[in-house]
């Protein structure tokens, strides 16, 4: 795990990483399907492609439901910015040229297995966490501080289980 970034300004960035006892292409099965990021995420609620698309590539978009305890519900349309099959997987939210986030999956065999990285970023463009920091300016680090610290328990607790997944006999798994 590695935390960088204590001002939004400096897009604050996190990334978790673990080891899968699966195959790359199998890994790369779930990471590339978005409509099953709602299964591992406390905060995403639903995903959908947009403009006729069904599965990633660079420049396709989809839009995403989202629940929170303390921002209410809110979506967001993400444009994929990298996608190499069974490597990469990113996409920004928002403006690809001034997100308010930029997520990615990288996978790399190792050992027998496969591992696999999820990194995000957090802006230079606004989000909803850019209101709160307007509020209370004198706060702006402890306020990016809680949320990448929230960010990093979440993506610990989605490669968790992507991890099952992808170690799991069953045929939901790949």
């Amino acid at each position: 795990m590695e935390w960088t970034g204590a001002r939004y300004a400096d897009k604050p960035s996190v990334e978790v990483r673990t080891w899968i006892e699966a195959p790359a292409d199998r890994v790369w099965s779930i990471v590339s399907d978005i409509g099953r990021m709602p299964e591992m995420s406390a905060e995403l609620q639903s995903v959908e492609w947009l403009d006729g698309a069904t599965g990633p590539a660079v420049g396709r978009k989809f839009v995403g439901y989202n629940k929170h305890d303390s921002f209410g519900e809110w979506s967001t349309t993400s444009e994929v910015v990298e996608y190499e099959p069974e490597r990469v997987f990113a996409w920004a939210v928002g403006d690809p040229a001034d997100p308010s986030a930029v997520w990615r999956f990288r996978l790399q065999p190792k050992d027998g297995g496969t591992e696999l990285a999820e990194w995000m970023q957090m802006g230079p463009g606004r989000s909803g966490l850019s209101a709160a920091i307007d509020r209370m300016p004198d706060k702006e680090q402890k306020i990016v501080f809680v949320r990448m610290r929230e960010f990093e328990r979440n993506i610990t607790e989605t490669l968790a289980q992507i991890k099952k997944m992808a170690e799991s006999p069953s045929p939901r798994s790949a």
